[in-house]
């Protein structure tokens, strides 16, 4: 039966997850238009950093948001951020947004306070009902998101100064700071709902980890990020091959093929499976062998927004009280996502059909959040079923 009790401002997970689908359904072709010189997206003085900047600064921490701001609540037993706060926190980050969206014809304090006010603000609640709980397992979690915003005030910092080389190194650090999150976050949920999948189907082989792997995995990513953002060649690439190959022997040991049945539960490894192809394409991009542009957009594309699409469709269900399985449409959703994907790693290796192929890429883009939105709208603005 449902229940009416669920508001949109109950849980962060629905004001978040609805405003930042409606956002990637709008950003990422109206980046393409301009590149592609249709007007009046041409004349907006979009540029690749203003792209890179939104996905990283906007589009990651709106989901970040939903994400943490409605799990720290299970983790520390303390009552959800609700209400007012999270009204002001979702009109701040679409201030941001709107800013960002004219930010040629601004000054770069308004922009940058916004955006990076709005990441501080996420790490500052998070902290707040972390250490309210004395929940240390998760303060790094709240340090990261903090390093996140420290990088996008480097990036207004770096525009103010005239320095494109101060952006593209918080661009590239950013990058790499969502994708330790992703590790960090992934390392936990996938192998945790892959184990619960596999007990309820009477398995007996269920996801391992090894503490040195653990460790390893994680020092790894730092360091190739550390390295890619400071320009220190060959060691970045040598390090992101390193990444990819531990994150490889991670993920093989979480028994993803057994999830196949079930692609709510299988698109969360696909995700994670871009993480290492992705550090495997960066790394030889740094080496030379690859363009380069090949290991950004899988690992911004694939790993990232791969992983921000399986883990809203999976929370959105499982906070409302829904049955933890992926509709037709939202597994069409995964495979546009895919196709959107390939369409962009295809457009880098085929420069001669670029443009053609960079726009069926946006439009499978749009697909993927045009169908989020007609599944899940009614889901994140509905109520609650209980039972």
């Amino acid at each position: 039966m449902a229940q009416r009790s669920g508001s949109f401002l109950s849980y962060a997970f629905r004001p978040f997850f609805l405003a930042n689908a409606g956002f990637a359904l709008l950003v990422i072709p109206a980046w393409a238009a301009a590149w592609l010189g249709v007007p009046p997206f041409a004349d907006a003085g979009l540029d690749p950093l203003w792209h890179a900047h939104e996905m990283l600064f906007g589009f990651v921490p709106a989901a970040v948001a939903g994400f943490t701001l409605t799990a720290v609540a299970t983790w520390t037993g303390r009552p959800p951020l609700a209400g007012q706060v999270l009204a002001w926190l979702l009109a701040s980050w679409l201030a941001a947004r709107v800013a960002m969206a004219f930010a040629p014809q601004l000054p770069v304090w308004l922009p940058g306070g916004l955006s990076a006010g709005f990441i501080v603000s996420v790490a500052l609640l998070l902290a707040r009902e972390l250490i309210a709980a004395a929940n240390r397992r998760n303060y790094p979690l709240a340090a990261l998101i903090l390093l996140l915003g420290m990088l996008d005030l480097l990036f207004f910092a770096g525009a103010s100064a005239g320095s494109p080389a101060g952006q593209t190194l918080a661009i590239v650090a950013a990058l790499h700071l969502a994708s330790i999150l992703i590790t960090l976050i992934g390392g936990r949920i996938v192998p945790a709902f892959t184990r619960n999948w596999l007990q309820a189907h009477g398995a007996q082989r269920l996801p391992r980890s090894r503490a040195w792997l653990e460790t390893g995995v994680f020092l790894a990513t730092a360091a190739a990020g550390i390295a890619h953002a400071l320009g220190l060649l060959p060691a970045a690439g040598w390090l992101a091959l390193l990444a990819g190959a531990l994150h490889g022997l991670r993920l093989a040991g979480w028994r993803g093929l057994a999830a196949w049945p079930e692609p709510l539960l299988f698109v969360l490894h696909t995700a994670y499976a871009w993480l290492c192809a992705g550090y495997g394409l960066l790394g030889l991009g740094l080496l030379g062998v690859l363009p380069l542009s090949l290991g950004l957009h899988a690992l911004g594309v694939g790993a990232i927004a791969g992983m921000v699409l399986a883990v809203t469709t999976r929370v959105a269900l499982g906070h409302t009280g829904r049955a933890l399985h992926a509709a037709p449409l939202t597994v069409l959703a995964y495979t546009a996502l895919l196709s959107a994907l390939l369409l962009r790693l295809a457009a880098i290796l085929m420069p001669a059909a670029a443009a053609p192929l960079l726009g069926l890429s946006a439009g499978a883009w749009a697909v993927v959040f045009l169908l989020f939105l007609v599944v899940y709208a009614p889901i994140l603005l509905g109520p609650t079923r209980n039972g």
